[in-house]
């Protein structure tokens, strides 16, 4: 594993995102006492959240348990896009999972981008909401072909999509598509406001309470890391990757991917819409309201496998490179990143957990695309909870199996965890050596392979880098100071703690050898 630093090249703050600065924290409850509810959730993000709160509408009595604060993982790091564009996606439902399913998971989308509006206005929730056009371009070639099928399959879908030759941006395309009546806004300030309705007539929300073992009998119960019981009739874990998998092996159906963001203030008037590419390493745009009648631009992109690749403070790099490519001296305010799970057909899971699990329930693998594909599954979830049925559960059914082209990617995802299983195993790791202030290194001391982090005091803060979950060796993120698992996506912060799971349990931390 390559040693890398933090304290360069104009990035010494830490990644703050936007949504995050710009609202205020929560301060729900810890769960101290055993409770007994309908339905427990697991994970406070916009799919939890959302499903709670639709649930509570139905009068059933939920509690919603979240480790850290909530709407601060994904949901809080997102670009935060309202669409049912997501890449070049219908041409290839259609060619692999045929029409039917294609249709519903159009429907699932376009019916998610009404059903927030109109919750907004219901509820009149202030949350920079705005319609707007999507637009996928290129600048290839290549893609033009692709770009062309995209536009048939999302209008044989009832998708009002149009094939453009040039885009609103200043530069010039080879080809685009442009997705009328998508949206945006601001995902704390519209998921927190939902939030507010939870509490009360026996249902709670729980924050910083970390739920470690499930129970799938009848009634499930969900135990905390204080030992507190939850007891309900059915369970959701909607912990972006699935804290509780039962027997549905999601460890070799899903895989983590890190994409990275700025929030940038620009001289040039932007000229609305949103806009991503085709092509690699993948570039978005959009805008957003900022404080005094300003906007900032927020640039996406630069996705890789999480724990892999170089230091990840390039990212970050390649995307003010960007910037200042259309813009003249963009100004740098936020930059952050996220990780998501992506499915090995790229259509989420969500349902129960397994087809023999009739009250366990999951919302999994939105493919970077969770604001609409996560209202849809809080929809449906809803809908199996209370109805039994909803007419988009086939396509999402998490039991359903493909060939094409799931054989392949099940075989790439594995591979690819095996590699860091075992292969990472054997690498040589350099015995204990100097480290540099704002450093980061795997070693190998005493046997062990311990890792490293020195702050800007000098102090070492050391843990073993071996992931807690299924034992992958932890890589160091330079760009956000963590260690992070190529396998499944767990995330800890430098002295050990859990950042984001699947992993249930903190790192053990060696720091007395290392510093006097």
């Amino acid at each position: 594993m390559d040693k890398t630093t933090a304290y360069d090249d104009g990035l010494e703050n830490p990644p703050q995102p936007y949504w995050m600065a710009s609202t205020e924290s929560t301060d729900y409850p810890v769960l101290d006492k055993d409770i007994k509810v309908d339905v427990v959730i697991v994970g406070g993000g916009l799919v939890g959240i959302t499903v709670a709160y639709l649930l509570k509408q139905e009068k059933c009595k939920v509690a919603v348990i979240e480790a850290d604060r909530i709407v601060q993982g994904t949901t809080g790091h997102t670009t935060a896009k309202i669409t049912s564009q997501h890449g070049l996606v219908y041409s290839k439902l259609i060619k692999h999972l045929g029409k039917e399913k294609a249709q519903q998971y159009a429907d699932a989308n376009e019916h998610a981008i009404n059903f927030i509006e109109e919750l907004i206005n219901e509820q009149q929730i202030d949350c920079d909401f705005s319609r707007q056009a999507a637009f996928i371009y290129t600048q290839s070639e290549n893609y033009i072909k692709q770009i062309e099928n995209e536009v048939e399959a999302a209008s044989s879908l009832g998708i009002e999509a149009a094939y453009m030759e040039n885009i609103p941006l200043s530069f010039k395309i080879k080809a685009a598509v442009r997705f009328e009546n998508q949206a945006q806004f601001h995902p704390r300030k519209y998921i927190l406001a939902l939030a507010k309705d939870i509490p009360g007539d026996g249902s709670y929300i729980f924050e910083q309470t970390r739920a470690i073992d499930f129970h799938e009998s009848n009634p499930c119960t969900v135990i905390t890391e204080e030992e507190h019981k939850v007891i309900a009739e059915k369970m959701i874990i909607a912990t972006h990757y699935p804290a509780y998998g039962s027997n549905g092996y999601y460890f070799a159906r899903l895989y983590p991917e890190k994409s990275y963001a700025l929030g940038i203030r620009i001289k040039e008037k932007f000229p609305g819409g949103m806009y991503i590419t085709a092509e690699d390493p993948g570039r978005s745009l959009r805008v957003t309201p900022y404080e005094k009648n300003e906007e900032l631009i927020i640039v996406g992109g630069e996705h890789h496998k999480t724990g892999e690749g170089p230091n990840t403070n390039i990212h970050y790099q390649n995307l003010i490179e960007f910037a200042k490519d259309i813009y003249e001296s963009p100004e740098l305010l936020f930059r952050w990143s996220t990780q998501d799970y992506t499915t090995l057909d790229e259509v989420p899971y969500v349902g129960n957990i397994t087809s023999k699990s009739s009250n366990v329930y999951v919302a999994t693998g939105f493919n970077k695309w969770g604001m609409t594909n996560g209202t849809a599954a809080a929809i449906l979830l809803k809908d199996l909870i209370v109805k039994g049925e909803n007419p988009w559960a086939t396509v999402y059914n998490p039991a359903r199996y493909e060939s094409d082209p799931m054989l392949k990617n099940i075989t790439t995802t594995n591979i690819n965890v095996a590699k860091h299983l075992i292969g990472d195993k054997l690498r040589r790791i350099p015995e204990d050596t100097d480290i540099k202030s704002g450093e980061g290194k795997v070693i190998l001391h005493d046997g062990k392979k311990v890792g490293i982090f020195k702050d800007k005091k000098g102090k070492i803060h050391a843990v073993i880098a071996i992931c807690t979950h299924m034992g992958c060796d932890l890589a160091w993120n330079a760009a956000e100071l963590s260690w992070d698992c190529p396998c499944h996506g767990s995330r800890f912060t430098y002295e050990g703690d859990i950042i984001e799971g699947p992993a249930l349990k903190s790192l053990r931390t060696d720091e007395d050898r290392f510093n006097p």
